[in-house]
Parts: structure tokens; C-alpha cells; sequence
């Protein structure tokens, strides 16, 4: 049981990258491209909450080494939308650096969190997601809850498969999505949903 955790995300595309990725490792391009309709909306959703108005820029090199790499893929679709985050996510720190921006750490407690349910929160804050603004009230979460709502929200990882992408563990992403969530609840002004820390959402707990 998940009891006190929040829900797996469920891709009902999956199957469709997975066949897809196997048949572009075969050399297909049209399935190629089916794999990229499906993953580039998440990744550059994700890419937008790290670098902004670079993210197009930095996609486009992420996918060059997708497409380079792809014959050394092993997995299914899930795994193919984890593999290409973590291409995207290491584009996006080298061009943080290439500009000289040190990105923003944020001190990670290292305790794991048995959660309450946070169906609300996550259903509250998933519709908002699509947005720009969202995308922006992102940014200004301290980095490691950023990261964690992106990929678990927008790339649609589950809580290992993120913990993978960021050199995390499972609980600390889940604790850090969680309270990225609340946050963004609060600050979108979902009702029922309170943020008690009276700091900024730049500023890490």
C-alpha cells in the first residue's frame, strides 16, 4: 500500500513510447517521431522551469543526444521519459553554467516524511501547471522542490524514477513534491490548502 504518499502518476502513453522507442532504435524514423510528440511536451515543460526562455534552445540539444544515444536505451516507456529527463536536466546545468548562473541550492532536510494524503493538493495544482505563470511561481521554489514538482508533475515520473533523475532518494523527491505542491497550492490560492511558513516561496525551508 501507498498509504500517506502521493498518487503514482499514471501515463496512458506509455505503451505507445515504449513500442515507439523500440521501433526508432530499429532505425524507424516515423516512430521516432511519435516518441518525440509524446515526451517533448513534459520535457520542455520541465525545461522551462529551469532555464526559462532557454528551454527551447536547450530541448533541441537534449534531443540531438537522444537521437545519438538512443540504440543504448534499455527499457520501457516509463524508463525512455526518465532516460531523456536526465539528458535534458544535465543540457540544462551546462547552459546555467556556459551563463555563469549559479543555480540556486537549497538545503534539503534529510528526514523522510511519512505524508498525509495529498490528493487535493496534487489535483489543485496539476490543472495550474499548464500554465506560464505556474511555470514561473516554479521557479521560485527553492531548487529542490522545483525539480521534484517538475518531473513528478509535468515529466510525469514516478517518486524513484525522479529520485534517479536527480541523484536523490525516493523520499527526500517525495517530501520535496510535496511540500513544492503545498506551496504552489497556497501561493495559487487553492482553497483549503494553507502555507504556514510566513517566508517567501524563493527561500527554502
Amino acid at each position: 500500500m501507498r498509504q500517506g504518499r502521493e498518487p503514482r502518476p499514471v501515463q496512458p502513453y506509455d505503451g505507445e513510447l515504449g513500442a515507439a522507442v523500440a521501433r526508432a532504435q530499429e532505425g524507424d524514423e516515423a516512430a521516432f517521431a511519435v516518441a518525440y510528440r509524446i515526451v517533448q511536451p513534459g520535457l520542455l515543460g520541465y525545461l522551462r522551469g529551469i532555464v526559462g526562455d532557454d528551454a527551447e534552445d536547450v530541448a533541441s540539444d537534449a534531443w540531438l543526444e537522444i537521437a545519438r544515444d538512443l540504440r543504448r536505451f534499455k527499457g520501457d516507456g516509463a524508463g525512455f521519459r526518465g532516460w531523456t529527463a536526465t539528458i535534458a536536466r544535465h543540457r540544462a546545468l551546462d547552459h546555467l553554467r556556459r551563463q555563469k548562473v549559479r543555480p540556486r541550492s537549497a538545503a534539503l532536510e534529510q528526514d523522510v516524511l511519512e505524508l498525509p494524503g495529498t490528493h487535493s493538493t496534487y489535483d489543485q495544482a496539476l490543472e495550474a501547471l499548464s500554465t506560464e505563470r505556474a511555470l514561473e511561481l516554479v521557479r521560485s521554489l527553492p531548487r529542490d522542490q522545483a525539480e521534484a514538482v517538475l518531473l513528478r508533475i509535468v515529466v510525469g515520473l514516478d517518486g524513484p524514477a525522479a529520485a534517479r533523475v536527480l541523484g536523490k532518494r525516493p523520499g527526500a523527491v517525495r517530501t520535496a513534491a510535496h511540500r513544492g505542491l503545498k506551496r504552489l497550492a497556497a501561493r495559487l490560492g487553492a482553497p483549503g490548502v494553507t502555507n504556514e511558513d510566513p517566508r517567501t516561496l524563493g527561500e527554502s525551508k
